[in-house]
């Protein structure tokens, strides 16, 4: 499978560093945080990594200000506070569970992200179900399925052949449960979730979603599209405070395995045995992340009081400018899955030529105050798929995002290829940095570790 290269006529190309295309759709914390570059200077930094983890909303860390005073443990606490924070908890549950439309009898369980949401719910796909899976899947949606030994079906060079394959092993083989991501967190594509939903359910089988890059960037809804479950994660939903979650019918979550064994889990219990209760709390030990709810519920609330369509509009005019002005540079591949998919998020994968990808995100990084993310994406299949196994450069786009970063961006890669670097760079751990870097990392910002420091790369 090679890379597919988007048309530069898709949008007009930009030379220059001046904006004149969209500002931030909504205020994140942060938005004004200057870096240090290699010739000693600060930038703002221009921060294209949403996809990995978003900046909190500036809503989000109001709210989560205004009840640290008010927190305390919840559901078995007598106390004011107990009373107070078991209702914030509740309450952030059902917003949750509105936000991605969830049917009268769905439910949301509280997790920490979208990983742990779908590894819960293996748990209680019913003994003996078969799962499928496509392999353009993230990690976090393919490797809790392995572990039921999942079929997993190779994507078709367009949408359509790859739903006629999704139709044909469907009629071949019983499942229990579809897997289908709601956005690829490489290229920003999907299958479109109402086909994937039809064919599985004319077939008997239900529908989760991952939808972590789905959900903050265009909405969705479980009643709408028919699918059964979604999990998605706060961190990518601008409240990165630990929490995530998984929403969706009942009856599988009331019957499977607990996903933890501990207190709150539980009817009753003895030394030789236990009796466990239903969902959500059957999937809930322990203390939960009461915040970390309050947080992206209150992510959730925000996003959906913005007008109908500004979160695709906002995303469609700054993904137009960001691909036509990287296909428009000599050397420069943007990487597609399928040449017939439609409305894909703000999320750009893209390849320099005979440069490491490393390389290029380290220097975007020192010599321009640019944060992209490079390798494989935690998506190693389709990687290797796609024809690039050694990783890529990938710029995603937030709530927070203006065309200023995205020129930001585009003169920093021309800069690269035209110039080069003026620092030397190396590899060490697996890691492109600066040789003798002077920048300063916690020192700059009156922080200092605890425990010394660590390198690490995507």
């Amino acid at each position: 499978m090679s890379v597919i290269t988007e048309s530069a006529t898709c949008a007009p190309t930009r030379t220059d560093a001046r904006s004149t295309g969209p500002g931030a759709l909504l205020p994140v914390v942060g938005a004004a945080t200057r870096v240090p570059l290699i010739d000693g200077s600060t930038r703002t930094y221009a921060n294209l990594d949403s996809a990995a983890s978003a900046p909190a909303l500036e809503a989000v860390a109001a709210r989560v200000t205004e009840v640290l005073p008010l927190y305390a443990s919840v559901h078995r606490g007598a106390g004011y506070l107990s009373q107070v924070s078991t209702a914030l908890y509740e309450a952030s549950r059902h917003t949750i569970e509105r936000f991605v439309g969830a049917r009268e009898d769905d439910l949301a369980i509280i997790t920490r992200n979208t990983t742990d949401a779908l590894n819960l719910l293996a748990g209680c796909v019913p003994p003996g179900g078969k799962v499928l899976v496509l392999d353009v899947e993230h990690h976090a949606n393919l490797l809790p399925w392995q572990r039921l030994n999942a079929t997993v079906l190779p994507f078709e060079d367009t949408v359509a052949g790859t739903l006629e394959a999704l139709a044909r092993e469907l009629a071949t083989t019983s499942y229990a449960l579809v897997a289908t991501t709601g956005a690829s967190n490489v290229t920003g594509e999907a299958l479109p979730i109402d086909d994937v939903v039809r064919l599985a359910h004319d077939a008997g089988a239900r529908v989760v979603v991952d939808g972590a890059q789905l959900v903050p960037h265009r909405g969705f809804s479980l009643a709408e599209t028919g699918a059964d479950y979604v999990a998605f994660s706060g961190h990518k939903t601008y409240a990165p405070f630990g929490a995530g979650a998984l929403v969706g019918r009942r009856d599988w979550l009331d019957e499977g395995t607990p996903y933890l064994a501990g207190g709150g889990a539980v009817k009753h219990v003895r030394v030789d045995r236990t009796l466990w209760t239903t969902a959500p709390a059957r999937h809930e030990a322990g203390s939960p992340n009461v915040i970390g709810a309050i947080a992206l519920a209150e992510a959730c609330e925000t996003l959906a009081a913005l007008p109908d369509g500004a979160l695709e509009a906002h995303e469609r005019e700054l993904r137009l400018l960001l691909v036509g002005g990287l296909v428009a540079i000599d050397g420069v591949e943007v990487v597609r899955i399928w040449a017939d998919s439609v409305e894909p998020i703000g999320v750009v994968t893209f390849n320099v030529a005979g440069h490491d990808p490393g390389l290029v995100a380290a220097y975007l990084a020192a010599e321009h105050g640019i944060g992209v993310r490079d390798g494989k994406f935690c998506a190693h299949p389709l990687l290797a798929r796609l024809g690039v196994p050694a990783g890529a450069v990938r710029a995603s786009i937030g709530v927070g995002t203006d065309a200023e970063t995205v020129d930001r961006l585009l003169v920093g890669v021309r800069a690269y290829l035209a110039d080069g670097p003026t620092a030397t760079y190396e590899v060490v751990d697996g890691c492109w940095t600066v040789q003798n870097d002077p920048r300063p990392l916690l020192e700059l910002h009156g922080l200092s570790a605890l425990a010394g420091t660590a390198a690490a790369c995507a």
